[in-house]
C-alpha cells in the first residue's frame, strides 16, 4: 500500500483565499479591515523568519498588519503594557505575542493579559476552558489545521477512533477536544504508554505531535489509517554538505506511507496551514467583533 498524500500547502491557499474574499466583503460591505498584531521579542532566527512570512500573508490576505518589535532585555511589565493597548486598539482583532519569551518574562501571565477575544493563538486559559467544555472559544492554529485536513480527507469523522500522539497544551490536548467534538473516539498517548505503538496501531487517524524526529514508524500505524504528522524537527543532512540539516516530521514518512492510506508531508503538511489559521482566526474575531455572521468553513 502506498498512501495518499494530504497536500496541506495547496489546501492553505485555498484557506487563505477564502479568507480574502470574506475580508474583501468586509470592507466593501461594512467598512471594516481585520487587523492582525504580532509581537516579537528577541532576534531568534526562526522567529523572524515566521514572523516575516506572518506578516506578508496577512497583507495579502488583505489585512492591516500590525508589528511591534523589543529586544531581549524588555522588562515584563513593559511588554504587558504593549499587550494591554493592543487590547485597547479598535483597529486590532487579532494578537499574537510570538514564543518562546526570554527566560525573565512569564509567557503564561503575558498570554493570559491578552482579550480572550483577540487571543488568535488560542492560548489564553479562557479560550482553553470553552473549548474543553465545548463552547465557543478560539481554537489553536495547528490544531484548527489538522482538523481541516481531516475533515477534508474523510468527511466526517464521528464513531472514528483517534489517538493522538503528545500532550502539549499547544497541540496534543486541543486536539483531543476538537476530535472528541467531533465524536471520535479518542485516546492521548505518551511516553508514559504502555505498549505505545499497539496503541498508535488502533486508530483511524493518528497525530502525532511528540516533537521527536521520525519516531512513529510503520508498527504504529493501522493499515489505511490517515496520519497527520505536526513535527517540525532538523536533522543533520550530510549529503548536503558538512553542517547542513534537513526537516523531518515526528514520522518516518516513507515507512508509515507504505502502511497508511494517507498522510501528510514533512514539510508540506500541517506547517502551511498553520499561519493560513492565523489569518482564519483574525477574521473570525473580526467578524464576532462586530456582530456579524461567522465565516462557514473556516472555524471548528
Amino acid at each position: 500500500m502506498t498512501a495518499d498524500i494530504i497536500d496541506g500547502k495547496a489546501f492553505a491557499a485555498t484557506v487563505r483565499t477564502e479568507v480574502a474574499r470574506h475580508v474583501a466583503r468586509l470592507k466593501s460591505e461594512h467598512g471594516i479591515t481585520p487587523g492582525l498584531a504580532v509581537v516579537l521579542v528577541g532576534e531568534d532566527p526562526a522567529s523572524q523568519v515566521y514572523v516575516r512570512s506572518k506578516g506578508k500573508q496577512t497583507v495579502e490576505a488583505g489585512m492591516e498588519s500590525f508589528e511591534t518589535r523589543f529586544g531581549t532585555d524588555i522588562g515584563e511589565a513593559d511588554l504587558i503594557a504593549e499587550v494591554e493597548r493592543l487590547n485597547a486598539d479598535p483597529a486590532v482583532h487579532g494578537i499574537l505575542v510570538q514564543l518562546p519569551l526570554p527566560d525573565h518574562i512569564d509567557s503564561d501571565i503575558v498570554i493570559n493579559t491578552i482579550d480572550p477575544a483577540k487571543d488568535v493563538d488560542g492560548f489564553h486559559i479562557s479560550n482553553v476552558g470553552l473549548l474543553g467544555t465545548g463552547q465557543k472559544a478560539m481554537v489553536p492554529c495547528t490544531p484548527l489545521g489538522s482538523l481541516m485536513l481531516l475533515r477534508d480527507r474523510l468527511g466526517k469523522l464521528e464513531g472514528l477512533n483517534a489517538v493522538v500522539l503528545g500532550r502539549s497544551n499547544i497541540v496534543g490536548k486541543p486536539m483531543f477536544n476538537l476530535l472528541l467534538r467531533d465524536s471520535c473516539t479518542v485516546t492521548v498517548a505518551h511516553s508514559k504508554t504502555r505498549d505505545l505503538a499497539a496503541v498508535c496501531r488502533s486508530a483511524d487517524i493518528l497525530v502525532a505531535a511528540v516533537g521527536r524526529p521520525q519516531m512513529v514508524t510503520r508498527e504504529f500505524v493501522k493499515p489505511g489509517a490517515t496520519v497527520i504528522d505536526v513535527g517540525i524537527n532538523r536533522i543533520p543532512a550530510p549529503e548536503k554538505g558538512e553542517g547542513k540539516t534537513r526537516i523531518v516530521g515526528d514520522c518516518d514518512f516513507e515507512d508509515c506511507a507504505s502502511v497508511a492510506g494517507a498522510i501528510t508531508p514533512v514539510p508540506g503538511g500541517v506547517g502551511p496551514m498553520t499561519i493560513a489559521c492565523l489569518l482564519a482566526n483574525t477574521l473570525t474575531a473580526c467578524c464576532r467583533a462586530n456582530g456579524l455572521p461567522e465565516p462557514q468553513g473556516l472555524t471548528a
